[in-house]
Protein backbone atom coordinates (compact mmCIF):
# COMPACT_ATOMS: atom_id res chain seq x y z
CA UNK A 1 0.00 0.00 0.00
CA UNK A 2 0.92 3.44 -0.60
CA UNK A 3 1.49 5.97 1.72
CA UNK A 4 -1.21 9.04 1.68
CA UNK A 5 -0.10 12.89 2.22
CA UNK A 6 -2.66 15.33 3.27
CA UNK A 7 -2.63 18.26 1.14
CA UNK A 8 -2.84 21.14 3.92
CA UNK A 9 -0.43 21.52 6.42
CA UNK A 10 -0.85 20.55 9.97
CA UNK A 11 1.00 21.56 13.24
CA UNK A 12 2.41 19.09 15.73
CA UNK A 13 -0.63 19.99 17.82
CA UNK A 14 -3.04 19.73 15.78
CA UNK A 15 -1.99 16.14 14.92
CA UNK A 16 -1.93 15.15 17.84
CA UNK A 17 -4.80 15.98 18.91
CA UNK A 18 -6.80 14.19 16.07
CA UNK A 19 -10.08 12.35 17.10
CA UNK A 20 -9.27 8.77 18.08
CA UNK A 21 -10.77 7.24 15.13
CA UNK A 22 -8.23 9.02 12.58
CA UNK A 23 -5.17 7.90 14.61
CA UNK A 24 -6.29 4.26 14.71
CA UNK A 25 -4.26 3.64 11.60
CA UNK A 26 -0.25 4.12 11.37
CA UNK A 27 0.25 7.45 10.49
CA UNK A 28 3.27 10.10 11.29
CA UNK A 29 3.48 14.23 11.25
CA UNK A 30 6.76 14.33 8.65
CA UNK A 31 7.41 18.60 7.60
CA UNK A 32 3.99 19.57 8.29
CA UNK A 33 2.44 16.99 6.48
CA UNK A 34 0.04 13.79 7.32
CA UNK A 35 1.62 11.09 5.90
CA UNK A 36 -0.54 7.55 6.68
CA UNK A 37 1.19 3.62 6.10
CA UNK A 38 0.17 0.51 6.36
CA UNK A 39 3.23 -1.89 6.51
CA UNK A 40 3.54 -4.87 4.59
CA UNK A 41 4.24 -8.55 5.59
CA UNK A 42 8.10 -8.00 4.90
CA UNK A 43 8.24 -4.68 6.85
CA UNK A 44 6.91 -6.93 9.75
CA UNK A 45 8.63 -9.66 9.83
CA UNK A 46 11.86 -7.28 10.09
CA UNK A 47 9.98 -5.26 12.90
CA UNK A 48 9.34 -8.39 14.56
CA UNK A 49 12.75 -10.10 14.49
CA UNK A 50 14.35 -6.79 15.69
CA UNK A 51 12.08 -6.60 19.02
CA UNK A 52 12.80 -9.68 19.81
CA UNK A 53 16.23 -9.44 19.90
CA UNK A 54 16.57 -6.32 21.85
CA UNK A 55 13.79 -7.31 24.19
CA UNK A 56 15.40 -10.19 24.23
CA UNK A 57 18.22 -8.42 25.80
CA UNK A 58 16.69 -6.09 27.71
CA UNK A 59 14.74 -8.79 29.85
CA UNK A 60 18.17 -10.28 30.20
CA UNK A 61 19.40 -8.32 32.67
CA UNK A 62 18.10 -5.41 35.19
CA UNK A 63 18.61 -1.72 34.03
CA UNK A 64 19.23 -2.50 30.22
CA UNK A 65 16.36 0.02 29.61
CA UNK A 66 12.43 -0.66 27.99
CA UNK A 67 12.08 -1.51 23.81
CA UNK A 68 8.81 -0.22 22.44
CA UNK A 69 6.73 -0.40 18.99
CA UNK A 70 5.43 2.55 17.45
CA UNK A 71 4.33 5.25 19.32
CA UNK A 72 4.02 9.41 18.72
CA UNK A 73 7.20 11.12 19.32
CA UNK A 74 7.11 14.55 19.23
CA UNK A 75 10.49 16.06 17.47
CA UNK A 76 9.02 19.82 16.86
CA UNK A 77 5.95 21.66 15.72
CA UNK A 78 5.78 20.35 12.72
CA UNK A 79 7.26 15.99 13.12
CA UNK A 80 5.57 13.70 15.13
CA UNK A 81 7.31 10.44 14.34
CA UNK A 82 6.03 6.89 15.27
CA UNK A 83 9.49 5.00 14.73
CA UNK A 84 9.09 0.96 14.30
CA UNK A 85 10.65 0.19 16.72
CA UNK A 86 12.24 2.30 19.88
CA UNK A 87 15.13 1.80 22.69
CA UNK A 88 15.41 3.90 26.07
CA UNK A 89 17.74 3.19 28.30
CA UNK A 90 16.92 2.53 32.17
CA UNK A 91 15.10 6.04 33.39
CA UNK A 92 14.31 7.45 30.26
CA UNK A 93 11.43 5.36 28.98
CA UNK A 94 7.39 7.16 29.15
CA UNK A 95 6.17 6.13 32.47
CA UNK A 96 3.11 4.72 33.10
CA UNK A 97 -0.44 6.04 31.74
CA UNK A 98 1.99 9.13 30.12
CA UNK A 99 -0.02 10.30 27.50
CA UNK A 100 1.60 11.66 24.06
CA UNK A 101 3.61 12.41 22.85
CA UNK A 102 6.41 10.63 24.41
CA UNK A 103 10.14 11.43 24.75
CA UNK A 104 12.67 11.28 22.16
CA UNK A 105 14.29 7.69 22.48
CA UNK A 106 17.78 6.77 22.03
CA UNK A 107 17.58 4.20 19.49
CA UNK A 108 15.52 4.98 16.95
CA UNK A 109 14.67 2.17 14.58
CA UNK A 110 12.90 2.44 10.78
CA UNK A 111 11.99 -0.59 8.99
CA UNK A 112 11.66 0.21 5.09
CA UNK A 113 8.17 0.74 3.46
CA UNK A 114 8.16 1.52 -0.09
CA UNK A 115 6.04 4.09 0.32
CA UNK A 116 8.29 5.92 3.09
CA UNK A 117 11.38 5.21 2.79
CA UNK A 118 12.48 8.40 1.39
CA UNK A 119 11.58 10.12 4.02
CA UNK A 120 13.40 7.66 6.59
CA UNK A 121 16.41 8.37 4.98
CA UNK A 122 16.00 11.94 4.43
CA UNK A 123 14.24 13.98 6.62
CA UNK A 124 13.66 11.65 9.43
CA UNK A 125 16.80 11.04 9.33
CA UNK A 126 18.14 14.80 9.65
CA UNK A 127 14.96 15.01 12.49
CA UNK A 128 16.53 12.26 14.75
CA UNK A 129 19.94 13.61 14.37
CA UNK A 130 19.46 16.83 15.29
CA UNK A 131 16.80 15.84 18.43
CA UNK A 132 19.78 13.78 19.65
CA UNK A 133 19.02 10.37 19.26
CA UNK A 134 21.93 8.03 19.67
CA UNK A 135 21.52 5.59 16.65
CA UNK A 136 19.13 5.39 14.57
CA UNK A 137 19.45 2.12 12.17
CA UNK A 138 17.32 1.66 8.94
CA UNK A 139 16.11 -1.49 7.53
CA UNK A 140 16.38 -1.76 3.66
CA UNK A 141 14.06 -5.11 3.27
CA UNK A 142 14.75 -4.44 0.23
CA UNK A 143 18.51 -4.84 -0.11
CA UNK A 144 18.71 -6.41 3.10
CA UNK A 145 20.76 -4.29 4.62
CA UNK A 146 21.01 -2.26 7.53
CA UNK A 147 22.28 0.54 7.54
CA UNK A 148 23.17 1.97 11.42
CA UNK A 149 23.85 6.02 12.15
CA UNK A 150 25.47 6.63 15.83
CA UNK A 151 27.29 9.03 17.61
CA UNK A 152 31.21 8.55 18.26
CA UNK A 153 30.56 9.47 21.73
CA UNK A 154 27.02 10.99 23.58
CA UNK A 155 27.43 14.53 22.93
CA UNK A 156 28.70 14.11 19.88
CA UNK A 157 26.22 16.91 17.73
CA UNK A 158 26.05 14.68 14.96
CA UNK A 159 25.61 11.14 13.47
CA UNK A 160 29.72 10.67 13.01
CA UNK A 161 29.78 7.05 12.38
CA UNK A 162 27.63 5.23 9.64
CA UNK A 163 27.79 1.21 9.51
CA UNK A 164 26.22 -0.65 5.89
CA UNK A 165 25.68 -4.28 7.35
CA UNK A 166 24.63 -6.93 4.73
CA UNK A 167 23.29 -10.28 5.48
CA UNK A 168 26.65 -11.85 7.20
CA UNK A 169 26.99 -9.40 9.83
CA UNK A 170 26.57 -8.67 13.60
CA UNK A 171 24.55 -5.93 14.94
CA UNK A 172 26.29 -4.72 18.13
CA UNK A 173 25.67 -1.09 19.61
CA UNK A 174 28.18 1.03 22.21
CA UNK A 175 24.82 1.90 24.06
CA UNK A 176 23.56 -1.81 24.06
CA UNK A 177 26.16 -3.90 26.30
CA UNK A 178 26.19 -7.31 25.22
CA UNK A 179 23.64 -6.83 22.19
CA UNK A 180 23.83 -8.84 19.40
CA UNK A 181 21.92 -9.89 16.77
CA UNK A 182 22.76 -11.72 13.14
CA UNK A 183 21.29 -9.02 10.06
CA UNK A 184 20.26 -12.11 8.63
CA UNK A 185 17.84 -12.91 11.22
CA UNK A 186 16.35 -9.45 10.67
CA UNK A 187 15.83 -10.30 7.29
CA UNK A 188 15.12 -14.12 7.32
CA UNK A 189 11.94 -15.67 5.18
CA UNK A 190 8.81 -16.69 6.78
Amino acid sequence: MNAVTATAPMSSEEFLARPLALTARRSELIDGELVMNEPGWTHNRAQLALVRALDGWAHGVTGRGVVGLPLDVQLDDRNVYAPDVVWYRDGNAPGHGDPAPYPIPDIAVEVRSPSTWRHDIGVKKAGYERRGVGELWLADTAADVLLVFRRSRPKAPRFDVSLELDRDATLTSPLLPGFTVAVGEIFADG
